[in-house]
Parts: C-alpha cells; structure tokens; sequence
C-alpha cells in the first residue's frame, strides 16, 4: 500500500511537471502576439468611438425599453459591416418594469423634497401617496429591536457601505422584512462609496409571504441627514409617492457573432457583457463598456488576421439587471453545446483600468490562466484572483463551464454604478481600450492553446 501511495505522489508530481511546462510554452509562444494585441487595441478609437455613440444614441437601456431594442438593432448591424461568422439574435423573454413620476418628501419638522430613485420591480403607492412618520434603523437587528414602532410606517435603512454583496442586500429584501413587521414603505441609503447628492436604483424582490410594498433608494446625504434627525428625537414625517409597475413581459434580445476556430470549431470560448442597463443615466460603465469592450475583441483578432483553433463567441447578453433572462435563455438554447464551452469570459465591473481576471475553474485550469495573465504584464493586468462568477457568466459556470470575470480598479465605479452619472464621459480612453487588450488577449490565447483548459 505504501508503494502504491508513493506511485501516486510521483504521477501527481509528473502532472504539475506537465502543466508547468505547458505553462512555460505559453509565456514563449504568445509574448509577440500578445504585445500586438496591445498595440492595436491603445492605438484605435473605434471602439471608444462606438462606446460614445451607443451610450449618446439609445440612452438607458432598461429591459422592454424602445431604447435597448434600438441599441441591439444598431448593434447587430454594425456586427454584420464588420464580417464576422454568425451574427445573429436569440430572442427572450424579459420583464418591463416602468418608474412612472415617483417622489419622496419631508413634511415635518420642515418641507423638503428628497432627491430619490424607485428600487426596480417596486410597486407603486396608492395614487394619493403614503403619509407617514419615519423609522430610522442601521441595520436588521435594529429592525427586529424597535419592530412594535413600526406598523403603519416608513422605514428607512441608513446602512453604510461595507462590500457591495453585504450591503446590497437592504435594497434586495429591506422591503419584505420591513413588511413582515407591518410598514408601509421601505427607503434606503443608497449603496455606494461616494455621493455628490445621486441616489442608485437597482433591482428588488418581492417574498410572497409578505405585503408588497413600495420601494425607494435616497441619496447617502439625504440618508445620512434623517439619521442624525432621528438619532436627535426629532419627529420625521415623510410622504412618498410612486407610480411604479410591472407592466408584464416583453421580446428582447440576446446578439451572438463568432469567428470560427480553424481547427476546433465547435470548441466556444465565451468573451461577453450585458448590454441593458437601468433606466438613468446612459450605462456607460453598467455594462456598455463591457459589451464594446467583448465587440472589440472579435475585431481585433480579425484586423490582425489571427486564425485562433478554437471558436470565439461575443455574447451580448439582455436582462441582466432585473431578472438574468438573457443568459438563463443562453444555457438553455446552447445545452448540447455547453460540454464544448472552454471558458466564459464577463466585463461587468466597469472598464476602469484592469487589474486582471478573477477565475473560477480547476486548479490545473488556474495554472494555465496564470501563465497567461504573465502577457498581461505590459498593461499591469496580471493579478489572477480566485473569483469570476460575475453574473451573466456565473449561469454557465453552474454547468460546469470555467469563468472569468474582468477585475479593474473599482475604486470609483460605486461612485456611478445605477445612478444618472453612469454616463460616457466617465469612461477613460486608456484605461477603456486597457480592458480591450486584457480581454482580447486572454480570449484568444485559450481558444489557440492547443489543448482545451482542462475542467478537472
């Protein structure tokens, strides 16, 4: 037994060998590639140029919005004048939930309105609207502490900002737990990192179990200024008034272009965005940049006339923010292909200046990535961390298909994310088509290897 234990240690040992070595191949057989790809990707304005006319031309693109048809129209038609394999659109079923007028004010101790944005899916009021007095907690503990004051009455979460998975989620359920202990409204600071007086919408849902009731996010200032009021003993009444609904499904789109691979055809490696957004501002950086950004990386490989072995897929996909739609519709139109899905690659944080890619997949598949991001060095996108289930892809990544997701420098994309700032003139040129080269590279590097990433 102990020489069987032994064998195995040295088999294992054998393999890393291998993937180092393989590794190694990569590092030589792509630097001069690569550093191509960067060159054409610093040096050409068209995709940046496309980026400003999607956002400038079509606006927000919310799920069911003429403005998101118009843009994938564009989109297509764009896709086919650049002569790529297989341009096409899958259509999906996607919820349309509209704002309609919708306000929020203070009447006591003094008249003000507040600057505020419905949570998406958020019912409406009743058309006089809901009078009230406010309850300010800081979190749901508090809530479940002060629950006999809160039947009959607006509640207000005025959480700071921690992560964004721990914070998003008084937007996501505030409503349903301030249901469950009788109130009639939920409000919350907005989630973000910083404020110049702009609330962030973003998506809610409704438990079942309890009353639906309206939804709002106020500025962090706004937030910030009734918690102090409340913390004082001051009496806050507030009056809220929306006309949100979910008017019922709507076709929209998903949109597909491939170049095909050379030798492995059927062999898909993903590289894609999601080209809805909110219905302020223009989705520049939420995720306008992202699907240009994956546009850009089939065009690239043409203009350079690479011939990667494998198939690259761009997949724009539709619905994102408000019900994932788009890439459900995605794994269940492609299932007998999934099996030949190689990697899934998602630009969903931005286009801020890359960092690298967060990875989700086999570890013999990581040391591989790894050697890849060592291309990246020039751009200083080279940091691998271990998470790339951004949203769309994480779908894909349920089925067993490795992911990716771009990391960038994050540290200002709260600053717009779901809000009217979202808009063109956030995104820097460099820093933009920065993320181009880091996506085209590693797109083309894993569709070219010569073998598949492994799974397991």
């Amino acid at each position: 037994m102990k020489q069987n234990n032994k064998l195995i240690i040295i088999f294992i040992i054998f393999l890393q060998g291998l993937s180092i070595l393989h590794a190694n191949e990569i590092k030589d057989r792509y630097t001069d590639v690569s550093l191509r790809i960067i060159s054409k990707a610093l040096s050409d304005s068209t995709a940046y140029k496309r980026l400003a006319y999607l956002c400038d031309s079509f606006g927000p693109r919310l799920s069911g919005s003429k403005n998101l048809e118009n843009s994938i129209n564009w989109i297509l038609k764009e896709m086919k004048k650049d002569g790529y394999d297989n341009v096409s659109s899958e259509r999906v079923k996607v919820p349309y939930w509209k704002r309609g007028k919708e306000s929020v004010e203070i009447l006591k101790p003094y008249k003000r309105d507040l600057k505020m944005l419905g949570l998406g899916s958020s019912v409406s009021t009743p058309k006089s609207g809901i009078i009230s007095e406010l309850i300010v907690v800081n979190n749901f503990d508090e809530l479940e502490k002060y629950s006999d004051k809160i039947k009959g009455n607006i509640i207000l979460y005025n959480v700071p900002f921690t992560t964004y998975g721990e914070t998003v989620k008084y937007r996501y359920n505030g409503a349903n737990m301030a249901s469950k202990h009788g109130a009639s409204g939920a409000l919350i600071r907005s989630v973000g990192t910083w404020s110049m007086d702009t609330p962030h919408t973003g998506n809610m849902a409704y438990d079942e179990k309890y009353k639906k009731i309206p939804a709002a996010a106020l500025t962090m200032e706004d937030a910030m200024m009734l918690g102090r009021m409340y913390d004082r003993g001051q009496k806050i009444t507030i009056k809220m008034k929306m006309e949100a609904r979910t008017v019922g499904d709507k076709w929209s789109r998903n949109i597909l272009s491939e170049i095909k691979g050379s030798e492995f055809p059927n062999e898909i490696v993903v590289v894609g965005g999601h080209i809805d957004s909110w219905d302020v501002g223009q989705g520049a950086h939420d995720d306008g940049g992202g699907c240009i950004a994956a546009w850009e990386t089939l065009r690239i490989i043409k203009e350079l006339g690479l011939k990667p072995k494998r198939t690259i897929r761009c997949v724009l996909w539709t619905n994102e923010e408000n019900g994932l739609k788009g890439s459900k519709a995605y794994r269940d139109m492609h299932l007998d292909e999934l099996d030949d899905h190689i990697l899934a690659i998602e630009s969903d944080a931005g286009v801020f200046a890359p960092t690298g890619f967060g990875f989700t997949g086999s570890d013999d598949a990581r040391v591989l990535v790894d050697e890849i991001h060592e291309l990246l060095k020039p751009i200083r996108a080279n940091l691998q961390t271990n998470w790339g289930r951004a949203p769309d892809v994480a779908i894909l990544n349920d089925e067993g298909i490795p992911v990716m997701s771009l990391n960038v420098d994050n540290s200002r994309y709260f600053w717009y994310h779901h809000s009217s700032a979202d808009t063109f003139d956030k995104v820097n040129y460099y820093d933009f088509n920065h993320c181009v080269a880091a996506m085209t590279i590693m797109a083309y590097v894993v569709a070219d290897m010569d073998t598949r990433l492994p799974r397991n």
